[in-house]
């Protein structure tokens, strides 16, 4: 059976979050996008802990729904931050921690209390362990919790990053880097990206949406193909690479990782290189070229994803395109060794550019409200529905809309230093959001502080 799992969000304790960001809202927003499977996020906050452990009930083994309601299942995975000094560099490396149970989470803040985190400042602690020694401490908690660098590419934050990462898994995590089993894309990447790094290749590419409000969960996620929604399952699908899965000689009713649902990596906002505040931005060849100096303010431009990917890149990641019978564009690794993945665009984005509006408009919001309740949840529509039949429902222009998301003829303008990318679906009409608008600017517009 396929689960649709997003399994990296924030709750209403995390910094520049929502306050929506709660268990029962965070339920209701899965049911209309299709999310089979969220996680509580930010467990390691005290309050927030004792929050969900009050909500939520075992309905499985490692997974837990809403007490007295028929709700999306739950996992137990935080986001934790390690800042140290290693290699005569200060490291800033994102990690997402995966817990089978309740029991295993609370031993593991009681670990990190007693090594003088702050567990109650946030809830994406910060702290001055190594990634290596995280993993060691985690592992020696419980042995079937997991470690999986987010967003890996991120300059600033992350394994790869260009100015506070390393180069490789094995220099991050020392000796501990085999209990790595996979990394977490980010934005501003993509799997066929992904694909170019030699060391990710027995390894999963996994995608969630790093969520700070209900309207942007699922934007990425990951399908999950298990005979149960377990979590020893979704461990066993991470930890086995989608090549021995889908041998012929593999067990029938294996777990593995079927395929992801990807942002357009252009539109995360550090794709490309450049500097906001002079209003720079280079491609991977301009950069080659220029250099990484700021021709403006004569300071270290901030390097984009896609050409860091180039710099560690010693596979080529070739990709081929195929569509399936609904019109669904699908990005496809040509040597069938790994998940296919699709790239879309969120619907509230789509009806919004459609009505020439934004995404907070109550027209919208009615649109968007009206459409899952018609037709079914947000990704059965963008990938499944008959485009017809969403014309009849609400317009041809969303329809339209739609079915160029589908066929990716779309526009995206890449973002760089902090500033998203920006989508046109329509080419050479007006645009919902006003390029370079920063990702604090976006959640005020959208009314998230």
């Amino acid at each position: 059976m396929e689960f649709v799992a997003d399994l990296h969000l924030h709750s209403k304790y995390s910094r520049a979050v929502s306050q929506n960001m709660v268990l029962p809202t965070m339920a209701m927003w899965a049911k209309m996008k299709g999310i089979d499977v969220l996680t509580t996020g930010d467990w390691t906050h005290p309050l927030w802990f004792r929050e969900i452990g009050g909500l939520l009930e075992e309905a499985g083994e490692g997974v837990f729904k809403l007490k007295d309601q028929d709700s999306p299942l739950f996992l137990l995975t935080v986001e934790v931050s390690s800042i140290y000094n290693q290699g005569g560099r200060l490291r800033r490396i994102h990690n997402l921690i995966f817990a089978p149970s309740f029991a295993t989470v609370e031993k593991i803040n009681k670990e990190l209390a007693r090594r003088g985190v702050n567990l109650m400042s946030d809830g994406r602690p910060i702290m001055g362990l190594s990634s290596r020694d995280l993993v060691a401490l985690v592992l020696g908690v419980d042995e079937k919790a997991m470690i999986i660098p987010c967003h890996a590419w991120t300059p600033w934050f992350s394994l790869y990053g260009a100015n506070s990462g390393f180069d490789s898994i094995d220099e991050c995590f020392g000796e501990y880097s085999k209990y790595i089993y996979g990394i977490e894309t980010g934005l501003s990447s993509d799997p066929a990206m992904n694909w170019k790094i030699k060391e990710l290749g027995n390894r999963s590419i996994l995608s969630f949406s790093d969520a700070h409000s209900p309207a942007k969960m699922g934007r990425e996620a990951t399908v999950f193909d298990l005979p149960e929604l377990t979590y020893e399952n979704i461990r066993k699908a991470i930890m086995r690479p989608y090549e021995i899965a889908t041998s012929p000689t593999a067990p029938r009713n294996d777990n593995m990782v079927k395929y992801t649902i990807e942002f357009y990596p252009e539109e995360g906002k550090y794709h490309y290189t450049g500097h906001r505040n002079c209003k720079v931005v280079q491609t991977p060849e301009e950069t080659a070229k220029n250099g990484t100096l700021c021709p403006v303010c004569k300071r270290t431009l901030t390097v984009g994803v896609e050409h860091r990917v180039q710099d560690l890149a010693t596979e080529s990641g070739v990709s081929e395109q195929t569509a399936d019978e609904h019109g669904a564009s699908w990005m496809k690794d040509s040597s069938d060794k790994r998940p296919p993945y699709v790239s879309l665009v969120p619907l509230l984005e789509i009806i919004a550019e459609a009505l020439s509006s934004t995404t907070a408009s109550e027209k919208v919001k009615d649109l968007y409200m009206q459409l899952t309740k018609s037709l079914g949840t947000e990704l059965t529509i963008l990938l499944k529905t008959p485009i017809p039949e969403i014309g009849k429902r609400v317009g041809e222009r969303v329809a339209d809309g739609v079915k160029k998301v589908r066929e990716r003829n779309i526009i995206v303008v890449p973002g760089y230093d902090g500033v998203y990318g920006v989508v046109k679906i329509w080419d050479g009409e007006q645009k919902t959001a006003a390029a370079g608008e920063t990702k604090k600017e976006a959640d005020i517009q959208l009314g998230l502080f």
